[in-house]
């Protein structure tokens, strides 16, 4: 298994990995990043300067995914990005990798990293708590992201 930056011809095998993800735990539906209209370009979305998304690779296959993407009016805040994986990546430690390679760039730019998050995620929201997230009793802002229901903040520094 490989992580390794997102390239343009992965735009849609990443896609499919987040829809598969949202099918899986009913939150295909508006006001999540099922409807995000960025979802088919990944790899031009984050070529931003203080963005970056990677992708897990086993067998030729990508399986899972996560993002560090900016929150505009908060320079010193980032946001972890549509963080997925395959129910078959699930328990292998290739998320605890992920995390790790996309806070060690986010340190580079920010104080702090920011979560939209389902409360119906159990696993994920326990992944989160594990590694230092402190549960928000709000969002951050307002985004199109009305169906998460639970926040996260970490400091980085």
């Amino acid at each position: 298994m490989i992580i390794r930056e997102i390239q343009e011809q992965d735009n849609h095998e990443v896609e499919q990995l987040i829809r598969t993800c949202l099918i899986e735990f009913g939150a295909n539906k508006p006001g999540t990043a099922w409807s995000d209209p960025d979802l088919s370009r990944f790899y031009d979305l984050y070529q931003k300067d203080r963005t970056h998304y990677w992708v897990a690779v086993h067998a030729g296959r990508i399986i899972a995914g996560v993002g560090i993407g900016d929150i505009p009016g908060f320079p010193n805040i980032c946001e972890l990005q549509k963080m997925y994986a395959l129910q078959e990546a699930r328990g292998t430690g290739i998320a605890e990798e992920l995390l790790e390679v996309s806070l060690a760039f986010a340190k580079q730019y920010y104080e702090a990293c920011y979560l939209e998050t389902i409360h119906t995620m159990h696993a994920a929201n326990r992944f989160y708590q594990k590694h230092g997230f402190q549960k928000l009793d709000e969002p951050l802002l307002q985004t199109e992201h009305f169906s998460c229901d639970t926040w996260y903040m970490k400091a980085l520094q």
